[in-house]
């Protein structure tokens, strides 16, 4: 891969005003979503009793503050649109013709867009759930309920939240390079993300199965403590293998999308 195609490609992401401005946007809102849990939390802690306040913390609800269900689904949600609107954004203005025209190696072009979209989608995950765990975990400390990074699965639930948005960016990256228009990109966008992990329930052996397989349930396994027990239980291990899976299906999928013929 071409260090000059990877700086074009940065160049033309920075270039994209609304693509920083949803990440921007995205960020306040998961960010201000589990903080204002977490102050929730905070401002109504007298009112419990000591045997609530012993089992709140117990139950290990203070880590699962520090990046809850809904934040993640929105920043999976917003992720995949970024990533899907950085390919189709060119199909649909016809820039993508000048691309291949200036580089035949198109193959080379979609590596190093698929390059700049991990790297940016890393840093934005890493940086959303370094403080949003920062911020919830410094307001339940005021309680002497916050944990830190070496309490147990406090780094796997950081890691496994700043991962899903490369993961999620990813797979809106190939979804876009495969549908090529935006409406089509963005609704297959939200039936994966979305849809799928609420209709695949933990009570059938196969929805269970067939749940695990998404990158929105491998993060809600990653970020479990084990303490509620399911009906098909699963490892960590295998949640690490399904980000891992989509991350490089979707890598080989964006890569391989283009063809000659579409253009």
């Amino acid at each position: 891969m071409r260090s000059d195609l990877v700086a074009a490609e940065w160049v033309k992401l920075r270039s994209l005003r609304s693509v920083w401005i949803a990440h921007a946007a995205t960020a306040l809102a998961v960010i201000a979503f589990n903080a204002g849990l977490a102050w929730d939390t905070y401002s109504h802690w007298t009112e419990r009793d000591a045997a609530d306040r012993e089992e709140f913390v117990r139950d290990g609800i203070p880590l699962q503050m520090a990046f809850t269900g809904n934040a993640a689904m929105i920043m999976a949600l917003a992720l995949a649109a970024i990533g899907a609107v950085v390919i189709v954004g060119e199909y649909s203005t016809g820039t993508i013709r000048t691309t291949f025209a200036a580089v035949p190696a198109r193959r080379s072009v979609m590596a190093a867009k698929v390059a700049v979209v991990t790297v940016a989608a890393t840093v934005f995950g890493a940086l959303v759930a370094g403080v949003s765990f920062a911020l919830t975990q410094t307001i339940l400390d005021r309680r002497g309920a916050g944990v830190s990074l070496g309490d147990p699965g406090a780094v796997r639930v950081v890691l496994a939240s700043a991962l899903l948005a490369p993961v999620c960016a990813l797979a809106g990256l190939a979804l876009g390079a495969v549908v090529r228009h935006t409406a089509a990109t963005m609704t297959t966008s939200v039936v994966v993300v979305l849809v799928l992990p609420l209709a695949f329930t933990d009570g059938r052996y196969w929805s269970a199965v067939a749940g695990h397989a998404l990158p929105y349930r491998a993060w809600l396994r990653l970020v479990d403590d084990g303490r509620s027990p399911t009906p098909f239980p699963w490892t960590a291990g295998g949640a690490w293998t399904i980000y891992a899976v989509w991350a490089c299906a979707a890598c080989a999928l964006a890569v391989a999308g283009p063809r000659h013929r579409d253009q």
